[in-house]
Formats: C-alpha cells, structure tokens, sequence
C-alpha cells in the first residue's frame, strides 16, 4: 500500500511515518508533503502514485481542502486534525474518515482497516464526498482581534487584503482596516475564486470592488478600487489575460 503523508509540522509527519512504517510492514511511504503547493505538485507529477493519502486540514499556505479544487485526488484520503470541531463535524456529517492528534497506532489500523473494506463503488463514492465538501468549504467570516475584542469580518465585507512588513490586512468597502493572521496564500485558499483575485504578491482585490481599470506602462494594468489603497495595485503583463477572463467570468448563482 503506497502511502503520502500530508502534513507540515515536521515531527508531526515523523511520528507518522514511523507509526506506519514500525507497525504496517505492508505500507510503503511514497512521498511527504508540506503545503497545498507542494501537494498539488506532487500529485500532478508524472509517476507519483498513492492509494492513500494521510491530509492534515491546516497546512502552511491554507487548507487542505484547496489541493481539491485544484486537482484530481485519485487515492483514498484519511483527514487528520488538532483541533478544528467545524472539520470534525463535517467529516462525519459526510461520513470522511479523520483522525484526531494525536494520532495512536489503533487509530491508523481502524482507519487503514475501513478503507479496506470499501468496495470499488464506495470508493468513487467517498472520493466523491471528499470533493463535493472540498467545493463547499470556504470561510464565511475571519476572527479580527481588536484591543480586547474580537469582531467577526464577513468576506463580503472585504474589498481587497494587503500585506506589507509581513502584516496581513483586509480593508473593508467603508475604509475599516482589520489584521489578518493568515498569510495572503492561506487567504487566497479560502477565499471564493469567482469573487477574490490575486493581483500581485501584496494584494487580494474583490470584484466588486473594481471600480475602474488604467493601462499602465509595458502594458500592464493599474486597478483603481472603490476604496483607497496604500499604493497602486499593478497586475503584470503575463496577468493580464488571466485578470480580464476573471473579472468578464460569469459569477456562480448564490
């Protein structure tokens, strides 16, 4: 049985491996992982092969449930986690294997055991569950500390996400700046990409924040939002096609 571990704390991934490796002679360790980057590059290399897949919830550049939407996930997946109740409650509700840490060897053969026993349909099945909840799983609102309290920052609040000296801010559409303690990569993960772009390596925009769009030297593009920014936001050359398609995309009914 070829196995990927996902999971970015290094003894985390150690103390799996070694669990596997000491106590199922028939699983044979194929590959480990850290981030949803380096996850999707792993699966679309050519070669690389799994038939289960060992996914912490919480990597170092977003969730897990990102590497979903951005490729075909062909092996069973046992999810592991900390501490998220949400991800617990929505693997039993779609009935997704999971595993609490810390993670006993009696956890890992019940896990391994089931997915034995599922039959090919029930397999398709389960991958389709996993899919179908990796679609649905976006954040509704972020947690902001503020002095001594904590406000719930709904994304549809959020009219572009800046980071600068390694801080993280999202600004709202009346010109509320909030801190973020995600990065702009785990934002970009969660946030809908329908309604979120990327535009260069300090800004997040949202569509309907784009108010006006000017043709800015080597033909790149300058955003002009429906509220202030700290600087201009640029999209390079390269961008540009990608930019324009997104924001003429048809937006996906509510």
């Amino acid at each position: 049985m070829n196995v990927l571990i996902v999971e970015d704390e290094m003894m985390a991934q150690a103390n799996l491996a070694r669990a596997l490796t000491q106590h199922f002679p028939d699983v044979r360790i194929v590959g480990t992982t850290g981030s949803v980057r380096e996850t999707v590059l792993w699966l679309r290399t050519p070669g690389n092969s799994a038939d289960v897949i060992f996914m912490d919830v919480e990597l170092s550049d977003g969730d897990c449930f990102e590497i979903f939407r951005q490729t075909d996930v062909t092996a069973r997946v046992i999810m592991t986690t900390a501490y998220d109740n949400y991800a617990v409650r929505a693997f039993e509700v779609n009935s997704i294997d999971y595993l609490l840490k810390p993670i006993n060897n009696a956890d890992v053969q019940r896990a391994l055991g089931k997915l034995e026993r599922l039959s090919r349909g029930e397999r398709r099945d389960y991958g389709f569950r996993v899919r179908t909840m990796a679609a649905a799983r976006h954040e509704q609102a972020f947690l902001v500390h503020v002095r001594d309290r904590i406000i719930p920052l709904r994304r549809e609040q959020i009219a572009y996400c800046y980071t600068s000296n390694e801080k993280v801010t999202a600004c709202t559409y009346e010109g509320v700046s909030y801190p973020l303690d995600k990065t702009l990569e785990a934002l970009q993960a969660v946030l809908p990409e329908a309604d979120f772009f990327r535009a260069n390596r300090q800004f997040i925009v949202a569509r309907r924040a784009v108010k006006e769009i000017a043709v800015w030297f080597g033909s790149r593009l300058a955003l002009h939002l429906t509220v202030g920014t700290p600087e201009r936001i640029v999209i390079s050359k390269a961008r540009v096609p990608e930019f324009k398609a997104w924001l003429t995309s048809v937006q996906p009914a509510e």
